[in-house]
């Protein structure tokens, strides 16, 4: 299959009614969102969805995410309540994602036999209006091999995905650079599923009760079930070995600058620290207090380690709080956990 990238905007109508059409006919389409790029197919369209997975080489009992064109869709695909009327008017459309009980429309393949649906409106204008000319709710998980880096460029989908699927349609370089917040709510609860753009503290504004599922910051525990994409594999991992360094407990500097002299190694370091590392193989996250920052570039340099074609990469451990949540919970699911130095460190 040869696969065709098409620089889009919001203004290209035919582009978007080509992708749409092959939507519709069951097709796999690769879209732009403000988080990552998702790999898109009818959500409608069991067998449709299956291709996601064979093409992603995705495993089955990970659910998919159901794009919405607007927040009142969610009526034909589940059942809603108040608190999801909340949280649509507070960060809808946007970078989160609402796990509810679905509706009989929604395939088992799509929620990986769940009885509940994950659903989202995207911020971003070129994916909704995708979804419109469609005319049905797009499932797309993101559009990479399953267990790399999630992909923020159309290249990054063509890296993995070339002579998979027909079309991707290139919107530039996705704003936030991670994927979006999951949660699980009841009427009055919500249960963080895993972090991203919207954090605890903005869901707290919204209801007073929110929980963090232990499996945003700790290994899902054996046989139990994902109830989001995310929390069971390890993921967002380079070819390269990743470790994570607890600064509280080893001088970064000195660690870092030991295994440039002795490994082939890369090092993700803050802006600041770069005068004082040895200038090979640097990958500049960031100024360290510049959370925002070193999201978008987290999977763009994950990716560039590969490109570099080094055995190992070393990494600041992120701070499990706040906006930093959501690197910590991709950086600690990328090394499978072997975090260096502290009471839990494995080196």
């Amino acid at each position: 299959m040869k696969t065709e990238i098409i620089k889009v905007s919001l203004d290209s109508i035919d582009i978007l009614k080509k992708g749409a059409k092959l939507i519709r006919e069951g097709e796999l389409v690769a879209i732009p969102t403000e988080t990552v790029y998702g790999l898109g197919a009818n959500a409608y369209d069991s067998e449709a969805c299956k291709r996601i997975f064979e093409a992603k080489g995705r495993p089955g009992d990970n659910p998919l995410i159901v794009h919405i064109q607007s927040p009142e869709q969610a009526e034909e695909i589940s059942v809603t309540n108040s608190l999801y009327y909340k949280l649509a008017k507070r960060f809808m459309p946007g970078a989160l994602t609402i796990i509810l009980p679905k509706k009989p429309i929604i395939p088992d393949t799509v929620t990986a036999g769940l009885d509940s649906v994950a659903i989202r409106c995207p911020e971003n204008e070129i994916a909704r209006k995708l979804i419109e000319l469609s005319e049905r709710p797009i499932a797309a998980p993101s559009a990479n091999s399953s267990g790399k880096p999630s992909p923020t460029t159309a290249k990054h989908v063509f890296d993995d995905l070339q002579g998979k699927i027909p079309l991707i349609l290139d919107g530039g370089e996705c704003r936030v650079g991670v994927e979006s917040t999951v949660i699980k709510i009841t009427e009055n609860s919500i249960v963080l599923l895993r972090p991203g753009e919207i954090t605890v503290e903005m869901l707290k504004e919204v209801c007073d009760n929110v929980t963090v599922a232990s499996a945003v910051k700790e290994e899902l525990k054996a046989n139990e079930k994902p109830l989001s994409p995310g929390m069971k594999y390890k993921h967002y991992a380079p070819k390269a070995s990743l470790y994570l360094i607890d600064d509280r407990y080893i001088d970064f500097i000195k660690f870092a600058k030991d295994k440039q002299e002795n490994e082939n190694c890369a090092i993700m370091c803050y802006n600041e620290e770069i005068e004082l590392l040895e200038k090979k193989n640097l990958l500049p996250v960031g100024k360290r207090e510049d959370i925002k920052m070193q999201t978008h570039n987290l999977f763009i340099l994950l990716r560039k380690a590969d490109d570099l074609g080094v055995d190992t990469v070393y990494a600041h451990l992120p701070s499990d709080e706040g906006e930093s949540l959501a690197i910590y919970n991709r950086m600690i699911r990328a090394c499978a956990h072997h975090v260096l130095g502290g009471i839990n460190g494995k080196g």
